[in-house]
């Protein structure tokens, strides 16, 4: 009885000493939590996943599932999009296909770049790049000009056999922009850029819902790193400047050089 006693109590013990150590910490958050790059993508234009410029999001689907992502491009930039898909180990040919679309979800061709590729049987990745025209600031309402705002990713498989859907994927998305300057500056701007919520941020309504409350609907809260451009400045500005400096001393110079010394001296008459 007294070794069955001390049996129990010891096991009692060594139960009250592992249980803290047991339980631990709670585990931390994901990534997209903190802040880090985000690992899933939306299923439309209104639930998109935003990135940032220079950040690299990852997403598991499904093939056959358009997968969206959002991000801000401001004016003067010429956005490059990059995607990557990974394929399981057997699958049959699949062509897979990138969309860009503006703020106004009017897709945007590609400069240049592999935006539709197909992957063959034995291909374990597959990379499409799409670089997009310069964002202007300013353009014709009947123009399809790339306009200042959120900017949507549409990844999804073109071709896709019957026996290839719903099978698992990985991919991967990552979005760099070029600053051009002023050689894509135009005169002009516009009064807000491109982004979902802004006509009811910007207080173009009453400001107030039916009930008396304010509305707050912004569904985008992306922007560039130094906020948007007001439009109006670039750097052309700046050789515009020096080169009205330049031809003003190229004109007190040739003034300089071609005035002589003076009037004539008097040449007194022969006699």
């Amino acid at each position: 009885m007294r070794f069955t006693r001390a049996l129990s109590a010891a096991v009692l013990l060594l139960g009250v000493a592992a249980g803290p150590a047991v339980a631990g910490p709670s585990p931390s958050a994901s990534p997209s939590e903190d802040g880090g790059a985000p690992t899933e993508a939306g299923t439309s234009f209104r639930t998109a996943t935003e990135i940032e410029q220079g950040q690299r999001a990852t997403a598991n689907g499904s093939a056959g599932d358009y997968l969206y992502w959002s991000f801000p491009a401001d004016a003067g930039g010429r956005p490059t999009v990059r995607a990557t898909v990974r394929l399981p180990e057997s699958h049959a040919p699949q062509t897979w296909r990138i969309d860009v679309y503006d703020g106004l979800r009017r897709r945007q061709a590609c400069q240049w770049g592999a935006e539709n590729r197909t992957a063959a049987a034995d291909a374990a990745t597959l990379e499409l790049a799409c670089v997009l025209r310069t964002v202007r600031a300013w353009s014709e309402p009947w123009a399809n000009d790339p306009l200042p705002g959120t900017y949507y990713v549409r990844l999804t498989a073109v071709r896709l056999p019957t026996s290839d859907l719903g099978v698992p994927v990985g991919t991967e998305v990552r979005v760099d922009s070029k600053d051009v300057g002023g050689a894509a500056a135009v005169d002009g701007s516009l009064a807000e850029p491109l982004v979902p919520g802004v006509a009811v941020s910007s207080g173009r309504d009453d400001g107030e819902g039916q009930d008396g409350e304010e509305r707050g609907a912004v569904l985008s809260a992306i922007e560039p790193e130094d906020g948007w451009s007001s439009g109006w400045w670039s750097d052309r500005w700046v050789w515009t400047g020096a080169g009205a400096v330049l031809a003003a001393l190229a004109g007190i110079g040739g003034y300089a050089l071609t005035r002589g010394s003076g009037r004539p001296a008097r040449v007194p008459p022969t006699a």
